[in-house]
């Protein structure tokens, strides 16, 4: 018993046991086998019961989809029962039939309205469009105000002047003086605008016609509709439409409306330059006489002074003294080697010693005459002083110069106001001259009628919808 036990024990080795180093590889393959079997067989059994879970939750749903679908279907059973009930379904009446459209009263009122405001007043206007207006003439003239600047009297020496645009102000003046009725009575004075505009019969058309004789409130109303002015202020151009029942009437009238035009221009021109002239008049005759005083001052002080320069006097005045001291001092040198040589009674020391006082006294008058040393009363006594005659001739010299620089200035200025009154700093320029027209323009008849007819059915129309609004309101 113990021999076959042993034996076992031998054949299977413990599993929790190490194998012997370098024993036999046949006895540990059977036992990897083994583990790896059991592996297999406890994911095959997991597989299966996760199977069997899904299956039982796929019947849950069904199941209840089910349940779900029969109690729909009693509840459709039951309110089939309840209608059945109730007993069959009524049937909804048919609308009534549509009557056939026919002519009523408010259909030949609104044909009526729409001939007696369109169809007869579009007739009326093409009849007298076509026979009964008169032929007008267009004659066309376009200008713009140019304005030439001086900016210096150097620029003006030399010959530079600056042509610059034309002024938006002196642009809108002439849009407003072309219909104002100043020019309208200035163009009647050189033409009869009466009998120009009555070359069209009043009786035979009144609309475009000029019904003599008239205001002038009357000719200025009929002259804005004759003539056209376009303006645009961007640019500075002036554009006419001038218009008459003669080609040469109308072109005779655009030019006069140019030459008016032009003349107006030329007045603002004049004015300002009166303006410009009138201020450096001024200022020249201010220093012409500020100049005049200057000069009458220093006239007074030099015959009063008996001198004509102070500044001459005064430097001989001063070569005088020099020479004066330049003398006493040698006289004072030969005085003491006289003292030296010999006694003190000697003739020629007493001479010297003259001598010195003699010039000493004429050295002492020429700084008093200078006004140099002394009290201001000995200066007054022996006559005006050379300082105080010399500060006043500056004075006198300093407005004299002030008074030429000024004059010089003035005069000047007047000079440039001058050549540039002489010419025309303003004008006006012409960029159309005034047209001979050989066609009749006016009136556009088609573009007329076109009018009328759509402002017709416009206020026509207006007038049905108000109609009808007011109808159905009711």
């Amino acid at each position: 018993m113990k021999s076959t036990t042993g034996v076992r024990n031998v054949g299977r080795p413990d599993p929790g046991s190490d194998p012997a180093p370098g024993g036999d590889e046949d006895l540990s393959a059977p036992q990897g086998s083994g583990q790896h079997k059991h592996r297999v067989q406890g994911h095959l059994i997991e597989r299966q019961r996760l199977k069997e879970e899904m299956h039982t939750l796929k019947n849950a749903q069904l199941r209840h989809e089910v349940e779900t679908m029969r109690a729909e279907l009693a509840a459709a059973e039951e309110d089939g029962a309840a209608d059945d009930a109730m007993g069959p379904e009524r049937p909804v009446p048919a609308p009534p039939p549509v009557p056939r459209a026919g002519w009523r009263l408010r259909h030949m009122l609104a044909l009526l309205s729409f001939v007696l405001m369109v169809a007869i007043p579009t007739a009326l206007a093409g009849w007298y469009l076509w026979n009964r207006a008169t032929d007008r003439y267009v004659s066309l003239v376009g200008f713009s105000v140019r304005t030439e600047e001086i900016s210096s009297a150097f620029e003006l020496l030399g010959g530079v002047a600056e042509l610059s645009g034309s002024s938006s102000s002196d642009t809108d003046i002439l849009y407003r003086f072309i219909q104002s009725p100043e020019l309208v009575s200035r163009v009647d004075g050189q033409i009869d605008l009466r009998a120009l505009w009555a070359k069209a019969d009043p009786a035979r058309d009144p609309v475009y016609a000029y019904h003599p004789p008239g205001t002038i409130e009357d000719m200025t109303e009929y002259w804005n509709r004759m003539i056209r002015v376009f303006s645009d202020s961007g640019t500075g151009l002036i554009d006419l439409e001038v218009q008459a029942f003669a080609p040469t009437d109308t072109r005779r009238l655009a030019e006069i409306i140019y030459a008016e035009s032009s003349q107006m221009i030329n007045a603002l021109s004049d004015i300002a330059r009166d303006d410009a002239t009138a201020y450096a008049a001024q200022e020249l005759d201010q220093a012409v006489e500020r100049l005049k005083d200057a000069r009458t001052a220093m006239t007074a002080f030099r015959n009063r002074n008996q001198i004509v320069d102070p500044n001459a006097s005064i430097q001989s005045q001063m070569g005088i003294l020099s020479s004066l001291q330049t003398e006493l001092a040698q006289t004072l040198i030969d005085l003491d080697v006289l003292r030296q040589g010999t006694s003190a009674g000697d003739p020629r020391v007493t001479q010297a010693e003259r001598r010195v006082e003699v010039i000493e006294v004429r050295i002492e008058e020429e700084r008093r005459k200078m006004g140099i040393g002394g009290d201001g009363a000995e200066a007054e006594a022996g006559g005006t002083a050379f300082a105080t005659m010399v500060g006043d001739y500056e004075r006198l010299l300093v407005d004299l110069e002030f008074a030429e620089q000024s004059y010089t200035a003035a005069l000047a200025g007047y000079d440039s106001a001058l050549a540039e009154a002489r010419r025309q700093s303003r004008y006006l320029a012409a960029h159309i001259s005034p047209t001979l027209p050989e066609a009749a323009t006016e009136p556009r008849r088609v573009t007329l009628l076109l009018l009328v007819a759509i402002f017709a059915f416009l206020a026509w129309t207006m007038a049905v919808l108000i109609g009808y609004s007011l109808r159905d309101r009711r």
